[in-house]
């Protein structure tokens, strides 16, 4: 399965939510017992005109010479007329006949009885009409005969209200909904639109906001290239991790995993088992230990064995929370000691269950700790899949990746139009 057909599958809440809502908006605006408009015929096209018949060539006159009668060319004989066979009457009557006949006559020729065609029968009243004729080739071909009516409503202010409403729903933002409506009823106002042309002109709407923020997490020649994955409580940075570690590991790149997150065995026994899957070291320390000390020294062992990734994990914390916010500060500060360059990437990973409160993370942990880049997990469970689209649409960071489920091939690198064509609902 392609991970576009695995994104509409999965991100069923979002897509669902817009598509049944679509489809209401256009079914209300439809009038009681109205006929929806029907789809526009392609006229057939014109046969081609024969062309003219073209004249004989005649042979050209010989030239003239001064002085001399032109000769004539021989006149053609005529053809003589066939001698036209003598006439002989009609043999006598054969009785009998073909079977079904009455004796002493016979059948004429171009008859039924003789193979010919039988004439038409004629209409008696009351007789049922004669079956409608079948189209012609293109209307069998391009199936007009039996296309079923699309329903389509007049895009207006109260259309637009809808959809802008609709698009808040899916967690879009109050601003981007806006610009969204506002793009899409420009030049339409007015116009008759089914369903499926919203959605066409959602995805291409949303697939433009998200271009130019699609890239995918750049590789520096710089080693280690130090990576911090940073994020909230349970938003998956540690699954993350993992699944990076793995996807770089495949192409070739020595990574070195440390677990910073010292405060939750259950995050390093995970990211063990992750390493494990990669063969990829993880580098731990004791539980309760300083998660910057362990920064340091991962860094250190990276640059003895020549890595070319260091992912470091660390401890969820919430952006309201000042101390947890100042120890990610420090890990920082300490990292910079070694490499003051680094970290060369920041990670941002964001959980899309969170809605518009992933907003506010972006904001303050953009402020502390650098933020680079986005990483979008769980979209598979949630009605919120639009907050990506506010997020790009007011921040501008790159996004990375995005997943959809627990296993390896999950995370995938963000591609802008089968996002936007997951998300709304509309076909490949």
């Amino acid at each position: 399965m392609s991970f576009f057909s695995k994104l509409k599958e999965r991100l069923f809440k979002s897509s669902s939510k817009i598509d049944e809502g679509l489809e209401a908006i256009v079914a209300e605006g439809t009038e009681p017992g109205a006929e929806p408009d029907p789809v526009p015929a392609v006229p057939e096209p014109a046969l081609p005109e024969p062309f003219p018949p073209v004249p004989p060539e005649l042979p050209e006159p010989a030239p003239e010479v001064p002085g001399r009668t032109p000769e004539l060319p021989e006149p053609e004989p005529l053809p003589v007329p066939a001698t036209p066979e003598p006439w002989e009457p009609p043999g006598p009557e054969i009785p009998g006949g073909f079977p079904g006949e009455e004796a002493g006559t016979m059948s004429r020729p171009g008859s039924a009885a003789h193979g010919g065609a039988a004439p038409a029968p004629e209409a008696h009243p009351g007789a049922a009409p004669a079956p409608p004729p079948r189209p012609g080739v293109l209307g069998r071909i391009f199936g007009r005969a039996g296309a079923a009516p699309v329903a389509r409503r007049t895009l207006d202010d109260a259309m637009l209200e809808q959809i802008e409403e609709l698009l808040i729903q899916a967690d879009m933002g109050v601003d981007t909904a806006l610009r969204v409506t506002a793009n899409i009823a420009r030049g339409r106002m007015g116009r008759k639109l089914s369903a499926a042309e919203i959605k066409d002109l959602l995805a291409g709407e949303v697939a433009r906001i998200m271009e130019p923020v699609a890239r995918p997490m750049p590789i520096f020649p710089k080693k280690p290239q130090v990576v911090l994955v940073v994020g909230v409580n349970g938003s998956g940075k540690t699954t993350t991790i993992g699944k990076l570690a793995s996807q770089f590991r495949a192409a070739g790149k020595s990574v070195v995993i440390a677990a910073g997150d010292t405060f939750r065995a259950a995050a390093v026994e995970q990211l063990q088992i992750w390493g494990q899957r990669a063969g990829v070291p993880v580098l731990t320390a004791p539980e309760g230990s300083d998660p910057a000390s362990l920064a340091f020294d991962a860094m250190a062992k990276a640059e003895a064995e020549g890595a070319d990734l260091l992912l470091i994990d660390t401890a969820g914390r919430l952006q309201n929370r000042q101390d947890l916010m100042e120890e990610l500060a420090k890990i920082v500060r300490v990292i910079r000691k070694r490499d003051p360059t680094a970290p060369h990437n920041t990670l941002l990973v964001l959980d899309a269950t969170t809605g518009q409160n992933a907003l506010n993370q972006v904001e303050i942990l953009r402020r502390l700790a650098d933020v680079s880049g986005l990483v979008m997990t769980k979209l598979d469970g949630t009605a919120k899949g639009g907050v990506l689209v506010a997020l790009a649409d007011r921040f501008g960071l790159p996004i990375h990746a995005i997943g959809v489920g627990e296993q390896i091939d999950d995370l995938q690198p963000f591609d802008p139009e089968d996002f936007a064509r997951a998300l709304v609902g509309a076909g490949v």
